[in-house]
C-alpha cells in the first residue's frame, strides 16, 4: 500500500488513479491527518506500507521523523521544482528519495521498490536467473519469458518476492493487495488467489516455489537453480500514460 499525503486534492487523486491502474493500493491523508492515523496504526498496517509519499507542503520534514522505528518502508519527497538546496534540506531530514514532478507513476513504484529491498538487505540479490519480479507494475519474467499474471497475483508475488523466505501472513498479504481500510472483501480471497498463482508459477517453473503453514501464513522458497531478482527500475516512460494533473 502507498499513502500519498498532500494538501492538494486532485493532486493526490491522480496519483491514487495511477497506482490503481497497476494494481497498487493507495491511500490519501492530509498532513494532520497522516500524523494522527501513523500514531494509531498497529503493526499489521505498517507492515503493509510500501511507501510514503509526502508532496509539497509545509512541514513535511517532519514526515521521517514520525516514521522511525515504526515503518520499513520507503520516505519519498515530491517536488514540483527541483532546487538543491531545497533538495539538500529533504534528504537532510531523512528522506529516502526526492523525485522531482513530471514523473509517472511507475517510476515511483520501482524507486520505492529498490529502496525497500535495500531496507531489507536483500541488494545481492541478481537479476540473471529463471524469475525476475518487479515493483512497478510490470509482469514477472519467467526463463527469459514474461509471465502475464492477474493484477491481484501479481501484487500477492511481489509481496512473496520482497519477504523471499520469510513467513508472511494472510492478513499481511490482504492489506497489501486490498487496503487496510477494504471491508468489502474477506480474507479468505487471497486463498484462492494464491492457489492460482501456484500452479501457473509451478506449470513455468517445475515446482511450487510457495510453501504454506497454517498459522505462518505463506513464504516463497526458490529453488537453488532459481537465482531470485532486484527489483529493477524500469526506464522512464512514453508521455502516453503520465499522470497529467500531477505535473501542475
Amino acid at each position: 500500500m502507498i499513502v500519498l499525503i498532500e494538501t492538494r486534492a486532485s493532486v493526490a487523486q491522480a496519483y491514487l488513479d495511477g497506482f490503481e491502474r497497476l494494481g497498487v493500493i493507495g491511500l490519501h491523508l492530509e498532513p494532520a491527518e497522516f500524523a494522527e492515523w501513523i500514531g494509531s496504526c498497529g503493526a499489521g498496517e505498517t507492515s503493509a506500507l510500501e511507501a510514503v509519499i509526502a508532496g509539497d507542503f509545509e512541514g513535511r520534514e517532519a514526515i521521517p521523523r514520525l516514521l522511525q522505528g515504526l515503518v520499513p518502508a520507503a520516505a519519498i519527497a515530491l517536488v514540483d521544482r527541483r532546487a538543491l538546496e531545497s533538495t539538500l534540506t529533504l534528504f537532510a531530514a531523512g528522506f529516502d528519495d526526492v523525485i522531482a514532478k513530471p514523473v509517472h507513476v511507475q517510476e515511483i513504484l520501482a524507486r520505492a521498490g529498490r529502496i525497500g529491498m535495500r531496507n531489507k538487505e536483500a541488494s545481492a540479490l541478481q537479476a540473471t536467473g529463471q524469475l525476475s519480479v518487479f515493483a512497478d507494475g510490470r509482469d514477472p519474467i519467467v526463463n527469459g519469458a514474461v509471465l502475464c499474471l492477474p493484477r491481484r497475483e501479481r501484487r500477492i508475488l511481489e509481496c512473496l518476492f520482497q519477504s523471499t523466505g520469510a513467513w508472511v501472513t494472510k492478513a499481511q498479504i490482504f492489506n497489501r493487495v486490498y487496503g487496510v481500510f477494504n471491508d468489502q472483501f474477506d480474507e479468505s480471497v487471497i486463498e484462492s488467489h494464491i492457489c492460482r498463482l501456484r500452479r501457473r508459477l509451478k506449470a513455468e517453473l517445475g515446482y511450487d516455489p510457495v510453501e504454506s503453514q497454517r498459522y505462518l501464513g505463506y513464504r516463497l522458497k526458490l529453488s537453488q537453480q532459481t537465482c531470485k531478482t532486484h527489483v529493477a527500475a524500469s526506464p522512464r516512460q512514453s508521455q502516453h500514460g503520465i499522470v497529467a494533473q500531477a505535473m501542475n
